[in-house]
């Protein structure tokens, strides 16, 4: 468990469980106040192959922001937009980089077998969020009385709802429901989606891996950030939740007001 409270954030805290079906966490997170910046990986490949490559994807996301802190380019206050473009190409680049670390470890150590790791990230700037994501882990924001899913999942089972519209049922029984089809290590090259989203007071971000997005619903989750009033405990039920409904892999999130 982190709890951080900070001026960009009223509050933020973060946790992670190995959930009931897994041996191991291959799961990662990280909360940086000094940057404004929030993270959630979750890693694949096995025999501690997606550990690796999710906290390599944290670790490098983190040296890349303590790098750039003083470029002056940052000082660009007099256009919001142009800071706000600026800061959301910093985040680009620098999961890029992430890419770039965790493919050429795949390549040299573990060419047979493959790792790699989904990553979601939330970067504060003056009047918003920007946000970035490679894989299916998720960024929620609940506001008001509802909540938005703020990220698209890049998997097999998106790609066919795209396609056509699936029910239910058929969502249910998809046979390769947990197939993601972009992750940061897997190619030479990745595509990461960004977006900016003006803020609110009163906004709650949540940023989460698919262990917790698969096992409880949108709603239930916006149940639980509504009724709690402090966000370490809005964090532990989520994660009590995902549990409860079998915890069929790794839990993580990070959640901020």
């Amino acid at each position: 468990m982190a709890v951080v409270k900070r001026p960009l954030f009223v509050e933020v805290a973060g946790q992670t469980d190995v959930g009931r079906k897994r041996s191991h966490n291959e799961d990662s997170f990280a909360i940086l106040p000094e940057y404004g910046l929030l993270m959630v990986a979750d890693g694949m490949g096995g025999h501690a192959l997606g550990e690796i490559a999710a906290q390599m994807a944290v670790d490098t996301l983190h040296e890349f922001f303590a790098a750039t802190a003083n470029d002056p380019l940052r000082a660009w206050s007099y256009k919001r937009n142009r800071v706000r473009l600026y800061e959301q190409h910093r985040l680009k680049t620098g999961i890029k980089l992430c890419n770039h670390r965790i493919y050429e470890y795949g390549q040299r150590f573990c060419s047979e077998r493959g790792t790699g790791t989904t990553l979601c990230a939330l970067l504060a700037v003056e009047d918003g969020v920007c946000i970035a994501h490679v894989g299916d882990s998720r960024v929620y924001r609940v506001r008001d009385t509802g909540i938005e899913q703020l990220t698209e999942d890049h998997s097999l089972l998106n790609d066919y709802k795209k396609l056509k519209k699936l029910t239910e049922e058929e969502i249910d029984n998809f046979p390769e429901k947990h197939v993601i089809v972009r992750a940061l290590g897997t190619d030479s090259e990745v595509q990461v989606d960004t977006r900016f989203e003006a803020a609110r007071a009163g906004d709650v971000w949540l940023l989460c891996s698919d262990g917790l997005s698969d096992a409880v619903t949108d709603q239930r989750i916006l149940e639980i950030v509504q009724s709690t009033t402090d966000l370490p405990t809005a964090a532990s039920r989520l994660v009590d939740a995902a549990n409860e409904s079998g915890g069929p892999d790794n839990i993580t999130c990070v959640i901020a007001r």
